[in-house]
């Protein structure tokens, strides 16, 4: 009897993974199956996505053009392409760091503190070198998970009060538009460009965007000049919800969350801001605790009303006109705007709908398919009397799936973490 073809060039994954599962040492745990199963295959034959073009940001694109392109294209993030580099420069010497959302909302936290101590026309107007001076520099530190973070001084809610006409202010001045993105890369997070190379596994990929808690990767040929593929968390998860029916994944898919050590923040850890908070105070939360979104909590506290993630800091910039009767953005009305605007726009976006919720004896698999058809990056866990008191990120799905043999990197990671020049490490 012929088999029926796989779905998509996904659910070929999933078939490849099967073949390697139904041959693999009868000694094996199912973890460790697993590993081997993903050690087998290259990143090489990861999908792209569909049109096959890779969104780079030119290092001579201003701010307001860098956000424009990651909004458009509807990206968390893109690699940063130096215009100066002679047209036949290897991909490491064409690439110089990845731009993100989440850099971006550090940047305007900034100018909003310079803003809240009454420095906002000199901030916004004055050269880069004057602003970098002005905001001081950062701490690069790598933790022991092998993940490189920030830290700098925490803001107060005074410096998160900002009102609505800062926001067209800011997008309307010279600064915003002018300053290039490539210039200022000790002045706001930049992402280390990690790239894989095509024959790398993806047990590799996997461990990255988890335990290593890389967002994207892009992946390159040895001694190509160009960007193959960028593989993300998201791209992964819908890997993974082709794969639903197959006997490896069902093995694995049909456990409960709680089976699996999920949520794995306990309740009292979850990071959240209440609905009269100031928008602000959302973004610097996710800043200073390395998440990339957040519930927004009832005046109960209790209950999520709405989610806020990194990349809704676009709002903030896009349309900037649609704060400016209020006179502080608190999280609530950040909503409320944000959801009348789309509708406006007829544009989809996860902010329209719902909080997606789920609970501790959900299967995996169950998560996994809402992560997915909701194009959305976290669910929240409620309990039987629909309290929030946690959270699953696709990150934590990714963490569940493989584990890390003992001395697996070695030293992958020497060398190809590029810092600004006004960083320590």
């Amino acid at each position: 009897m012929e088999m029926e073809s796989p779905r998509s060039p996904e659910a070929e994954i999933g078939h490849r993974v099967e073949d390697l599962w139904e041959v693999a040492e009868p000694q094996l745990s199912p973890s460790e199956k697993l590993n081997s199963c993903f050690e087998d295959i290259a990143v090489a034959s990861f999908p792209r996505p569909l049109g096959s073009q890779v969104i780079e940001i030119p290092s001579n694109a201003s701010l307001a053009d860098t956000v424009e392109i990651l909004s458009k294209n509807k990206i968390l993030s893109a690699p940063i392409r130096n215009v100066d580099a002679p047209e036949d420069a290897s991909w490491i010497d064409k690439y110089i760091g990845i731009v993100e959302f989440a850099g971006i909302a550090m940047w305007l936290l900034y100018q909003s503190e310079a803003a809240a101590n009454g420095m906002a026309g000199s901030a916004v107007g004055s050269p880069v070198a004057n602003l970098v001076s002005r905001l001081g520099s950062f701490t690069f530190r790598r933790t022991s998970s092998g993940r490189v973070e920030t830290t700098t001084d925490p803001e107060s809610d005074e410096t998160a009060s900002v009102g609505g006409s800062f926001f067209e202010t800011l997008t309307s001045s010279e600064f915003y538009k002018n300053t290039k993105v490539g210039d200022i890369s000790g002045s706001f997070r930049w992402a280390p460009f990690l790239a894989l190379q095509t024959s790398d596994t993806f047990l590799t990929m996997l461990l990255l965007l988890s335990k290593y808690r890389m967002k994207s990767l892009p992946v390159v040929d040895i001694g190509g000049d160009k960007i193959e593929n960028i593989i993300t968390q998201s791209s992964v998860v819908h890997m993974l919800a082709e794969c639903v029916g197959l006997p490896w994944f069902e093995s694995w898919g049909t456990k409960k969350l709680s089976e699996l050590g999920l949520p794995l923040m306990k309740p009292c850890k979850l990071v959240k801001v209440n609905e009269d908070q100031p928008v602000l105070k959302a973004f610097q939360l996710m800043r200073e605790k390395g998440v990339g979104g957040l519930p927004v909590m009832d005046t109960s506290g209790t209950k999520a009303i709405g989610n806020i993630s990194i990349r809704d800091v676009q709002y903030l910039l896009t349309a900037p006109n649609i704060y400016k009767d209020y006179r502080t953005i608190t999280a609530k009305d950040f909503l409320t705007a944000v959801r009348q605007h789309l509708q406006e726009q007829h544009e989809a976006s996860p902010l329209l709908g719902s909080v997606i919720t789920c609970r501790r004896d959900d299967e995996v698999k169950d998560i996994i398919l809402k992560l997915d058809s909701e194009k959305i990056h976290r669910i929240y866990v409620i309990d039987d009397k629909g309290n929030t008191e946690g959270v699953i990120t696709l990150r934590d799905i990714i963490s569940k799936l493989v584990h890390e043999p003992r001395h697996y990197f070695g030293d992958f990671f020497d060398g190809v973490v590029p810092l600004p020049p006004n960083s320590t490490v």
